[in-house]
């Protein structure tokens, strides 16, 4: 499994490690979710050398992003609807460990929670992933 809390900022070998590793967690998510292929993008964005930077997959539905966020937050997977893959604003976001990205079918499973629009199915699900993720202690 990869470090996905290891800090890459400053550090151009591991946030180009981070940026492949991404996109291939993006990818296999991609899969997961079922998006047909040529129905997503996935990009890249390496950022200047303070930030991680951060990977994309849009689709026409959903927009995920992942990144390290500055705070040291566990938020570093955004979640939201939107409406084409030209809608960079899209709906309400929603968070996610980046420790999720060593488990697309969990993962999945929250993205069509936020694609469902159902708060009450997002909360219910994230509350149990949340509590098991601070117990292996990441988070």
């Amino acid at each position: 499994m990869f470090d996905w809390y290891r800090r890459c900022a400053y550090d151009g070998t591991r946030k180009k490690l981070f940026h492949r590793k991404g996109r291939a967690a993006l990818r296999a998510l991609a899969k997961e979710l079922r998006l047909p292929p040529n129905s997503f993008d996935i990009r890249s964005c390496l950022g200047g050398v303070a930030v991680s930077g951060e990977i994309i997959v849009h689709g026409e539905s959903v927009y995920i992003q992942i990144l390290q966020p500055a705070t040291g937050a566990d938020s570093g997977v955004l979640i939201r609807n939107c409406s084409g893959r030209r809608d960079y604003e899209g709906g309400r976001n929603h968070f996610a460990p980046l420790a999720l990205l060593d488990e697309p079918a969990a993962l999945a499973g929250y993205v069509r929670a936020v694609m469902s629009g159902d708060l009450s199915r997002i909360s219910a699900m994230f509350g149990p992933l949340a509590f098991r993720w601070r117990a292996c202690g990441r988070g």
